[in-house]
């Protein structure tokens, strides 16, 4: 257990989700968007899907946090996107950006890095291939599942900390979270079926929003989020297996333990290190 970040700090965070409802704009894909949305209200936070050129500049200007995704992406979704970022930028409101499926087709990677020549992420989460491309490693993905374990990702990572100058996550078995100011948390929580459900990472990604617009400190927000989804998702995993469930059952005790998970509970779950960059 770090001596840096308390469990009861993690706990603060997500009392602050709940109880100040942070608007949340995301353009997300189509796969994820009504399971994005709940997982948003389950824990407390309020979401927005928007999309249309005719409002995102203004939904970005009211929004407490802007997200990313560009798993279902097309040129029109992309200029959504173009409009919605440089109104974050201005505003100093955090963004939060799911590169999903990087380094599967040039149009991704081209996309993503015409959005950060737009303006540059606050955090970044993906997988390690997802890492590595938008980096610029080497790496060949299997559509937007990961080819490279978290670990093999964290040099990459790092170089993208450098870039942004913010906060890069790097989902897995174990989930990574490092900055810019060379900080670097080890969460071990989570159950490999999250891996079975449509949009639990993406779902990550927005909670990661959530909890950026409460907690100024993008490296701890990220922390927060991944490690209530991670706890709860634990949980829910579990319950379906002792009730002989599988996947479908689990996704819903998910959100209820998104909802209803209490302080006990998840201090004496959470497993996180803090580890030397």
């Amino acid at each position: 257990m770090t001596d840096t970040l308390r469990p009861s700090d993690i706990w603060a965070d997500i009392t602050a989700v709940r109880e100040c409802a942070p608007l949340v704009h995301s353009i997300t894909n189509l796969v994820v968007m009504n399971f994005n949305a709940n997982v948003l209200l389950a824990a407390g936070a309020s979401p927005v899907m928007a999309h249309a050129h005719e409002e995102v500049a203004d939904m970005a200007g009211i929004a407490q946090s802007l997200v990313l995704n560009i798993g279902t992406l097309d040129p029109y979704w992309i200029e959504s996107m173009r409009l919605a970022l440089p109104v974050a930028a201005r505003r100093g409101i955090p963004v939060v950006l799911d590169p999903v499926g990087a380094g599967a087709t040039a149009y991704r990677n081209s996309s993503i890095e015409g959005l950060m020549q737009v303006a540059l992420p606050t955090v970044i989460r993906g997988n390690g291939s997802e890492v590595m491309s938008v980096a610029g490693a080497a790496v060949q993905t299997r559509g937007v599942d990961s080819s490279a374990a978290a670990n093999d990702a964290l040099g990459s990572a790092r170089a993208l900390v450098q870039r942004t100058q913010g906060v890069v996550c790097v989902s897995g078995q174990t989930d990574h979270v490092v900055d810019a100011k060379g900080r670097w948390m080890r969460l071990h929580n989570g159950h490999e079926w999250m891996t079975r459900i449509t949009g639990v990472g993406c779902s990550a990604t927005a909670l990661i929003g959530a909890f950026c617009a409460v907690q100024p400190d993008a490296w701890r927000a990220t922390v927060s989020a991944m490690s209530l989804i991670a706890i709860a998702g634990e949980i829910a995993a579990e319950k379906a297996v002792v009730r002989r469930q599988g996947v479908g059952s689990m996704q819903i005790v998910l959100l209820d333990e998104l909802q209803l998970l209490d302080y006990a509970t998840f201090e004496q779950r959470l497993k996180m290190e803090e580890a030397q960059c």
